[in-house]
């Protein structure tokens, strides 16, 4: 059996659409079709449902699905330890937002410098869409705000993460929590503490711009929760009130167990 009929037959099941998949794959649709006819007749099983929406799994296919993700992912990952088995080729990075702002761009300088022939790719979005990537095997190594408690990452490096809640000068203001996005860990973090301060009916404001979101604070539209680096990058270290809270949201640099980088000792070292 080909991996690569598996491979069509996982997206087609992941995406519960023909025409997703094939843009997924870079395949067109009718070869899509043709490979998951293909792997239906080696099986002798229909392995999907037509219905309006797109397809869904027989009861064969259900079956088949645990044990297709597997093999796909194996070959996925020895592909990639083949491609870098005597150097690093590629390094696919991810990060959150904040950590865009605040390192991203010194790490790549570094890297460029070091390693000029590695090729780099680069994933943002909130934590838990970074992590769940990076446990899928889809990413190498990524910035991870807070202690990455899994079993399957350990840690290369950390960063210290310089934190203030940011107010109005003025005193009285919008009971408004001003945040990046709802699944930010920096988000989360002031939220609970709020709460805990019995602070129970802020409203919420989430907007993907560190700059404008300094800038409604300033405004008196609410409070935020963010690197000192970012205030100062923007100029607002003397327009706001800032406040250090008790907190351990570090960033961290982390990998899969089983799939360190091979510059692991580099990234180790590196000052950010």
């Amino acid at each position: 059996m080909e991996s690569t009929l598996l491979r069509v037959f996982v997206s087609v099941a992941n995406k519960k659409s023909i025409s997703l998949a094939a843009l997924e794959l870079n395949f067109t649709q009718s070869n899509v079709t043709l490979r998951i006819k293909q792997l239906e007749k080696n099986l002798g099983y229909l392995l999907f449902h037509r219905v309006p929406s797109g397809v869904i799994l027989t009861k064969e296919g259900e079956k088949l699905y645990p044990l297709a993700s597997e093999i796909v992912k194996k070959v996925e990952v020895a592909e990639l330890k083949m491609k870098n088995l005597t150097h690093q080729e590629t390094l696919r990075i991810g990060s959150g937002q904040a950590n865009v702002a605040l390192r991203l761009l010194a790490f790549i300088d570094k890297l460029n410098k070091k390693y000029p022939n590695i090729q780099l790719e680069f994933y943002a979005n909130a934590n838990p869409q970074v992590l769940e990537k990076l446990l899928d095997y889809k990413l190498d190594i990524a910035f991870i705000t807070g202690v990455p408690n899994h079993k399957d990452l350990i840690i290369l490096n950390k960063f210290y993460d310089d934190l203030y809640m940011v107010e109005p000068k003025s005193l009285e203001y919008n009971n408004t929590l001003i945040a990046y996005k709802q699944d930010s860990t920096h988000y989360k973090f002031l939220a609970s503490y709020e709460k805990q301060r019995g602070n129970l009916d802020f409203k919420t404001i989430f907007i993907e711009n560190y700059e404008v979101m300094l800038g409604c604070v300033k405004a008196g539209m609410g409070k935020a929760y963010v690197s000192k680096m970012i205030i100062d990058k923007y100029a607002y270290t003397n327009e706001l009130k800032l406040t250090k809270l008790p907190n351990e949201l570090e960033t961290h640099l982390v990998c899969r167990k089983d799939y360190i980088p091979m510059i692991a000792t580099y990234l180790k070292k590196i000052k950010l």
